[in-house]
């Protein structure tokens, strides 16, 4: 088969594609909402530091929403209070978030009556809370023409939901909790545990007597210590096998390996910074 004609040369197409990425960040950067730049969006508080990225997803209601400082709202994220725009919903929030919470791509969180999310809770993309669901009490009436069922919904704080969880009406999630990727919560879910499942199941649980149960299979991560400095990262991002070997015997031996400098860490690479 003949070969198809390219219309375009390579250097105008590579100067098209980088005019159009270039464009199109600038129009998130300028979209997105922020306390400082609102644009049409009158939220009843939105903290420091947060960010809802554009584009945004169906947002309505806002002036009964409240959000904390410091949350990051992905692309398409949907935050809605009231059944439909233009209602007076009264003197109080329906949906609160709390500070330094990130709600994944896509998510929606739909607060007909009250959604509380606390402070630190992590959304994977595409997660779905919602305090109201059909009713089909009357199995002669269209399921959507009948009244729909409203329960408050609670997120503890310092949770992480999975990707594609779905959190039902009256759904009580506790503190420190895991919703499994496309787990379905209804209930009480206590502090402090691992959910799965549709319906959702407490598969893991820590308590102050026995720990996790059943234990982990991985040991905790280890953090950084809190004097390390991003030359010293820099430095020892650079360390082959052997050299790694060597800071683990100098730590065997009482040596503070981590305390190296980054000339020091560079010597045991066997190069200096930027060699």
């Amino acid at each position: 088969m003949p070969k198809r004609k390219n219309t375009f040369s390579s250097w105008p197409r590579r100067l098209a594609q980088r005019a159009v990425h270039a464009g199109w960040a600038w129009v998130q950067r300028t979209g997105s909402v922020t306390a400082e730049h609102p644009g049409r969006f009158r939220f009843g508080a939105m903290g420091t530091g947060t960010r809802l990225a554009f584009p945004l997803g169906t947002v309505f209601g806002e002036p009964w929403i409240r959000i904390g400082s410091h949350c990051i709202v992905g692309e398409q994220v949907t935050l809605t209070a009231g059944l439909m725009p233009g209602l007076d919903l009264g003197p109080e929030p329906i949906l609160r978030i709390g500070d330094g919470v990130v709600l994944g791509r896509g998510s929606h969180v739909v607060a007909d009556t009250t959604v509380t999310i606390g402070s630190d809770c992590y959304f994977g993309p595409y997660v779905y809370v919602t305090s109201t669901n059909h009713s089909y009490d009357d199995p002669h009436e269209p399921i959507g023409k009948q009244w729909p069922r409203m329960e408050p919904v609670e997120i503890g704080p310092g949770c992480w939901i999975g990707t594609g969880a779905v959190i039902l009406p009256g759904a009580r999630v506790g503190k420190n909790v895991v919703v499994a990727a496309g787990a379905v919560v209804r209930g009480e879910v206590p502090d402090h545990c691992v959910v799965a499942g549709a319906p959702a199941r407490v598969v893991r649980r820590w308590t102050p007597d026995e720990g996790w149960q059943p234990p982990l299979r991985t040991p905790p991560p280890v953090p950084l210590p809190d004097d390390v400095t991003p030359d010293q990262l820099r430095a020892l991002s650079r360390l082959d096998e052997e050299s790694v070997a060597r800071l683990a015997e100098l730590d065997e031996a009482g040596l503070d390996g981590a305390g190296l400098d980054a000339h020091g860490a560079a010597r045991l690479a066997g190069s200096e910074p930027g060699a």
